[in-house]
């Protein structure tokens, strides 16, 4: 993609583009870790182990090299003895192995965990382009190897030479010891010396790791039109946003619209707000606001509110107040319990002494006990900070 474009990959890798990888199988591995974790893991079980290893084995040969001499033409005897020797071999050797097993699978997964691929092992024909072979030779990838190469064996030759004189009296003692002795003796030198070596590669695995991490997120480092072209994809094009977020709009507009019918009291600026409240004493804790707008949406609840004989009472400050404190649906708060309810009291009162048709023109509350702190002006500031502004 970047080569198509000319773009450089200067953007960091995205999560999505982390988690895509990792489908793919595409994780920082450190093969030198995983060797080290091999090597020292081996170093250590023969040297916890290897005594039973050896005694194990001797006693499977020991076994086998007494046979009688009547039995080695007797097929059955035969292969029950393969299969005694086969079980004693596996039950010497089967520590080790385990210790073996664990270590390797400690060495894969220690940098990037645990992770499986069907696409890792598919055959890919990208792989036997003999440009992408040379880009993976020369590159840095290519320099990281050979140098490695190098170090390895840099590293592993020096440790061995110091191993080795510093034990080289050791070793010429040997002639002056028994078979046996000797034998036993040098399989210790051996044990110990390879562990000396096997842990000589840590040195290798710590330049190594940080290294292939590195270079894991350079490979999947991305271009700005990568970057963007993903957040379109994730979540979806500016244009379609903001048509859902206008169909949304749209949709608790006229579920707010088709609930005003159903209020009790239509409470205006009179011009600037409108707020449409409803209470039903066997089903609410207390008054809910059903509606609520400005400018023209305040001039829309009024003109259904009309229609739809709900009766309208104009109180500035209040309607203010409700119409900042709350949203739709919620309830009033308790600041103006007080003043609602006696809005509420009224409306009821005049359902009572009149045939129900409201003169909306005639219906004002002034001086409702509000609380300070819950006054607006019209322009939308809290009075009590010296900014608010009268009505117009």
């Amino acid at each position: 993609m970047a080569e198509e474009t000319g773009q450089e990959r200067t953007e960091e890798p995205t999560a999505k583009r982390l988690s895509d990888a990792r489908k793919k199988g595409q994780v920082a591995r450190s093969k030198e870790l995983t060797t080290t974790a091999m090597l020292v893991g081996s170093a250590f079980g023969l040297i916890v182990f290897g005594s039973m290893i050896v005694e194990g084995l001797l006693a499977v040969m020991y076994h086998n090299f007494s046979m009688p001499r009547d039995k080695m033409f007797d097929t059955v005897y035969m292969v029950i003895l393969f299969q005694e020797s086969l079980l004693e071999s596996l039950l010497a050797l089967g520590p080790f192995f385990v210790v073996m097993t664990i270590s390797a699978i400690i060495g894969t997964i220690a940098m990037s965990g645990w992770n499986f691929s069907i696409e890792a092992i598919a055959p890919k024909l990208s792989k036997l382009s003999p440009l992408s072979g040379l880009k993976r030779i020369f590159g840095p990838q290519g320099l990281m190897e050979l140098a490695k190469a190098l170090a390895k064996f840099f590293v592993i030759t020096t440790v061995g030479i110091t191993v080795l004189w510093g034990v080289s009296d050791t070793v010429l003692g040997l002639g002056h010891e028994s078979v046996e002795q000797a034998i036993a003796h040098a399989g210790t030198l051996v044990l110990w010396a390879f562990l000396a070596v096997s842990l000589s590669t840590i040195l290798i695995a710590v330049i190594d790791v940080p290294f292939q991490m590195w270079n894991h997120k350079r490979q999947l480092k991305m271009t700005r039109q990568e970057v963007k072209q993903e957040n379109k994809e994730t979540d979806g094009s500016p244009e379609v946003k903001q048509r859902i977020r206008q169909a949304q709009y749209d949709l608790a507009m006229r579920r707010m619209m088709e609930a005003i019918p159903e209020a009790d009291v239509v409470i205006t600026n009179p011009t600037h707000f409108s707020v449409a409240v409803k209470y039903d004493q066997e089903n609410m804790r207390a008054p809910i606001v059903v509606a609520k707008g400005a400018d023209y949406v305040a001039f829309e609840i009024r003109r259904i509110a009309v229609e739809n004989n709900v009766p309208i009472l104009s109180s500035p400050p209040l309607a203010r107040s409700i119409y900042h404190t709350t949203e739709v649906d919620d309830e009033i708060p308790e600041g103006l319990y007080i003043a609602v309810a006696r809005v509420l009291a009224y409306i009821f009162h005049l359902r009572k002494t009149t045939s129900g048709v409201y003169d909306t023109g005639d219906l004002e509350m002034d001086d409702l006990p509000i609380p300070d702190e819950m006054r607006y002006g019209a322009d939308g500031k809290p009075e009590d900070d010296g900014t608010g502004s009268k009505d117009e």
